[in-house]
């Protein structure tokens, strides 16, 4: 009887140990500019993914990867030091619009908004769509729908980003914010939120809320960040998932689609994670700035 009771607890105790390792996290914040950003920006930065990874793995021992992606890119929304949420980027016409998606690997399903106006997470609107059968909504009526369901009018301007846009400066436009995450279950979810790019035309949409910057099956997810356009134009996220769906491994995938971006001097940096646990991470010009954790190694750019 000894015997069992032992046999049965480190049965137990090494499944905990392998659901433990299987579950990882890692988050982007767009890009760091030595030219434009000081060494007490790229700092601040990094103690901060350092903090929002260990954060977020923290909520995927409790919950979900289709939750934590969602709530990882909450604090990075609530974190001016990110062009999403609070640091958003001011447009031509003085107006911030902002753009967040998330999709579930599991379900395939995917949900975004799209120049959304005076909410405080973006991606919070965009998690409470994947119920509803439209599920990407752009600019007035994706407002009028956060309204009706709860979220209260917040303003994301700050004086930082107002007097950039006075001066025309705009540092860090480059940026966007995700996640990615795969949970105990072995499932997989993907977030992206962006504040634009600034000074662009009224209207402009970023790849964030297409599945170009934001994609993910059952075998993997990506994250994009960098210039919408191109990501877009070369289908970044989608591209990467496909090839992994098809055989190829992490790296290989990023390989072919970063060389594809070569051709048209794209400007983009992405995350990923497959079924397998394996994390990888690639941008075309440096620096990216990310993290990751997995309960045991944390990783952050440098």
């Amino acid at each position: 009887m000894f015997y069992l009771l032992l046999i049965n607890f480190v049965k137990e105790y090494h499944l905990s140990i392998i659901i433990y390792n299987f579950m990882k996290v890692i988050i982007h914040g767009g890009f760091f500019s030595e030219s434009d950003q000081s060494h007490e920006v790229k700092t601040a930065k990094q103690d901060s993914l350092k903090e929002i990874a260990q954060k977020a793995f923290g909520y995927l021992t409790t919950h979900s990867a289709f939750d934590t992606v969602a709530y990882a890119v909450s604090l990075l929304e609530d974190d001016p030091l990110y062009n999403a949420g609070i640091g958003s980027q001011i447009q031509s016409d003085g107006v911030i619009r902002m753009s967040a998606a998330i999709m579930n690997g599991n379900t395939q399903k995917l949900s975004g908004v799209i120049n959304i106006q005076n909410v405080q997470n973006p991606i919070f609107v965009a998690k409470d769509l994947i119920r509803e059968d439209d599920r990407v909504l752009g600019g007035n009526g994706a407002k009028i729908y956060a309204t009706e369901n709860g979220f209260e009018n917040f303003s994301t301007e700050i004086p930082q980003r107002r007097k950039e846009y006075e001066a025309k400066l705009a540092n860090g436009g480059k940026g966007t914010v995700g996640c990615v995450a795969i949970d105990h279950e072995g499932k997989l979810a993907v977030a992206t939120s962006t504040g634009g790019k600034g000074f662009e035309i009224p209207g402009r949409i970023s790849d964030s809320a297409t599945v170009a910057g934001n994609y993910a099956n059952a075998f993997c997810a990506v994250s994009c960040t960098g210039v919408g356009e191109d990501i877009v134009s070369n289908a970044t996220a989608a591209k990467i998932v496909t090839r992994v769906t098809d055989g190829m491994s992490l790296e290989q995938a990023f390989s072919k689609t970063f060389d594809e971006l070569k051709t048209i001097d794209g400007f983009a940096g992405a995350i990923a994670i497959d079924k397998d646990g394996n994390i990888y991470h690639r941008d075309s010009y440096p620096t990216m700035v990310f993290a990751s954790f997995d309960g045991e190694k944390l990783e952050v750019f440098s």
